[in-house]
């Protein structure tokens, strides 16, 4: 396919990582991925094999309520049929929110500036069982004001080298890191962190190192301590995949993009007048 017959297109995705081996499509690893499910139903669509590029790559057990792809092809579709289209020919655990075209110039990947997630905690003595794979759970109490305060020694730019996973395929571990905020709804404690880009297993491995804090287990200054090491065997734990969701990602030469940071849907409740 060449630039002259070929039109870009750019979707909003949404899914439940627990049924999925990650985003990435594996030759050596079984198991579907979300890439490998989604490719399959646009080449469906499209007619023709279809690749896709998303903005930021999810691990196994790690959901997304505002992914964004972009995908090229030489199939003629109004925007209404690509997504009930897509939508007929998916899994479940995977939605397509919207889907319009897209300039040559738009790239899922390298026009994002920005990337933000959330992860969700659910503090209390019995584990739930209604969202066992959408949530973490943690059982005892949890300081999240000392949680906040110890998150803000990663802000602005750092190596991140103790917060990345062995495997991590990054070039470097600088990263900009815009703001993480920690805070109690009920039982709940949230983390919302937001980068210019994120390392192999990085806002899991903060989480880890946030939690004993939280329990009274290590200081306040331990985060920073941890930063400054330089050293993945000085943190805490990696915590669970389930509780980490993918919920923005940020294009500032793209506005008509119509992404929203408000989810995932059971957010709302939890922000809204319900508590």
């Amino acid at each position: 396919m060449t630039a002259e017959t070929t039109n870009r297109w750019v979707a909003g995705i949404e899914y439940n990582g627990a049924r999925f081996k990650g985003w990435q499509k594996q030759k050596h690893h079984p198991g579907p991925s979300i890439q490998e499910a989604l490719e399959k139903a646009l080449s469906n669509v499209a007619n023709h094999p279809v690749d896709v590029v998303c903005a930021g790559r999810t691990d196994a057990g790690v959901h997304a309520s505002a992914q964004v792809i972009h995908f090229d092809t030489t199939a003629t579709r109004e925007e209404r049929s690509w997504l009930l289209g897509l939508n007929s020919n998916l899994p479940d655990g995977i939605s397509v929110n919207w889907v319009q075209p897209a300039e040559r110039d738009f790239h899922a990947r390298f026009s994002a500036v920005a990337r933000r997630y959330r992860y969700f905690i659910r503090n209390q003595m019995i584990r739930p069982g209604l969202m066992h794979d959408t949530v973490t759970w943690h059982r005892f109490p949890l300081d999240a004001e000392k949680m906040h305060e110890a998150a803000q020694a990663l802000i602005g730019e750092h190596d991140f080298t103790s917060f990345r996973a062995k495997d991590c395929q990054a070039n470097h571990p600088r990263r900009t890191m815009h703001h993480v905020n920690v805070f109690r709804q009920g039982d709940w404690v949230v983390v919302d962190v937001r980068a210019n880009a994120f390392l192999y297993h990085m806002v899991r491995n903060i989480v880890g190192v946030l939690l004993p804090i939280g329990q009274g287990k290590k200081p306040v200054e331990w985060c920073r301590e941890v930063l400054a090491s330089q050293d993945r065997k000085k943190a805490g734990i990696t915590a669970p995949a389930f509780g980490l969701y993918f919920v923005d990602v940020t294009y500032p030469d793209f506005p008509e993009l119509p992404i929203r940071d408000d989810g995932p849907p059971f957010f709302q409740f939890m922000s809204g007048a319900l508590l």
